[in-house]
């Protein structure tokens, strides 16, 4: 290794950190602030012989670094507009008159009960599962799912003497 590449070498050891807090400062993302530093040392590298004649290379590096920073920001930021511009978001279709009418009905269910429902016949949930996340035994929520459901069949229109229901 020559005495210019040592000379840069010990050069990059001692101001490193400092090139990267700067970058990091800009941008708030320590990879891209890397990224700014080492394209600032990068170019500091061809430079060097007069560089190293710098009252501080350093500053010049740290300035390259901040710049690339900007840079970097300014093109992520505008690449985040034109995807927002060019892309609208997707519509959703709007719920089904089953969903609407399940979820009328369960508001008007007592809030344990409607836990009880949801958890289980909509989010999968055991009955094991949901004594435990609701701190009671088993059989408080098996006694909630069937007062549930017995009270769902005729808020959604269906009867109890074995008709089909939407419950």
């Amino acid at each position: 290794m020559t005495a210019s590449e040592q000379d840069f070498a010990a050069f990059y050891d001692a101001t490193w950190r400092r090139t990267v807090a700067c970058a990091y400062a800009v941008t708030g993302e320590v990879g891209a602030a890397e990224e700014a530093a080492q394209e600032a040392y990068t170019r500091a590298w061809p430079r060097w012989s007069k560089l190293s004649t710098y009252d501080d290379p350093g500053a010049w590096v740290r300035q390259v670094a901040t710049r690339q920073a900007i840079s970097g920001w300014r093109r992520r930021r505008t690449a985040r507009a034109f995807l927002v511009r060019s892309r609208p978001p997707e519509s959703q279709p709007p719920p089904d008159e089953t969903t609407v009418a399940l979820v009328t009905a369960l508001r008007q269910l007592p809030e344990a009960q409607r836990r009880a429902l949801v958890l289980h016949h909509l989010a999968g949930f055991s009955v094991a599962d949901i004594a435990k996340a609701e701190r009671c035994p088993e059989g408080t929520v098996k006694a909630r799912l069937s007062r549930g459901r017995a009270a769902l069949v005729p808020l959604l229109g269906g009867t109890q003497n074995g008709e089909p229901s939407h419950a």
